[in-house]
């Protein structure tokens, strides 16, 4: 029985593949406190799925009176030190990963968080061998998420067809990230609701999802036969 996949599938971590928004809500609110500020979960919710560039502007607006660099630094290392405690994977992430790696189908990581945590989180997940081929990070792009180009650099890393490739993303910057990258989408939301919108879908949960439902999102002409891929 041949089974048709994707040319890839590319991963966001941050409320997709680790659920670390917690922790960055937790720390931006420590943070912004220790200067008299005040941080509201709505001011979490506002920076679902940016750049930490951004973030740390938005924290210099409420008074945190340090320069971007060292605001990114002090935000990822509390972050780290909790998911060195206990890894938050989100439901059905580990399990989807690796079908796809024992499938080869290839897989890249694409997030806005630096590179020393995407490195850091892609070595925890609990598999023989590396979980992606590549790793595309914040570190790595000019223009970070909702541009394309955290994307288009991951399918030209990978050397696959952006639109024999899936996307799984849990923000609307992600999500336009990928999709104007030529890049098939899939939304689950977590911290933020994903509205219907052009050119993605929307599952509730990875939990009970295979390659099948990812391959059933690219026309039949974009996938990879089981044996050319092997």
């Amino acid at each position: 029985m041949h089974l048709d996949l994707p040319a890839a599938v590319l991963w966001d971590m941050d409320g997709t593949l680790v659920d670390t928004e917690p922790y960055w809500q937790a720390a931006q609110t420590e943070l912004v406190g220790s200067f008299g500020g005040v941080w509201t979960p709505e001011d979490g919710l506002a920076q679902v799925g940016v750049s930490l560039w951004v973030s740390a502007a938005m924290l210099q607006a409420k008074g945190v009176p340090w320069d971007a660099e060292q605001i990114i630094e002090h935000l990822q290392d509390a972050v780290m030190s909790e998911v060195r405690k206990s890894v938050p994977w989100r439901p059905g992430a580990r399990e989807l990963l690796t079908e796809l790696r024992e499938a080869g189908v290839p897989t890249a990581l694409v997030t806005m968080s630096m590179r020393p945590m995407a490195e850091e989180i892609a070595a925890a997940v609990p598999l023989p061998g590396p979980a992606f081929d590549v790793i595309v990070s914040g570190s790595d792009v000019e223009n970070p998420k909702p541009h394309p180009e955290a994307y288009l650099t991951a399918v030209e890393l990978l050397g696959v067809e952006a639109a024999s490739s899936v996307a799984i993303e849990d923000s609307p910057p992600g999500l336009a990230s990928a999709v104007t990258a030529g890049v098939a989408a899939v939304g689950v939301p977590h911290s933020v609701d994903l509205p219907a919108g052009t050119g993605y879908v929307v599952w509730p949960t990875l939990a009970g999802k295979s390659i099948r439902d990812l391959a059933a999102l690219l026309p039949r002409d974009a996938r990879v036969d089981e044996e050319l891929a092997s």
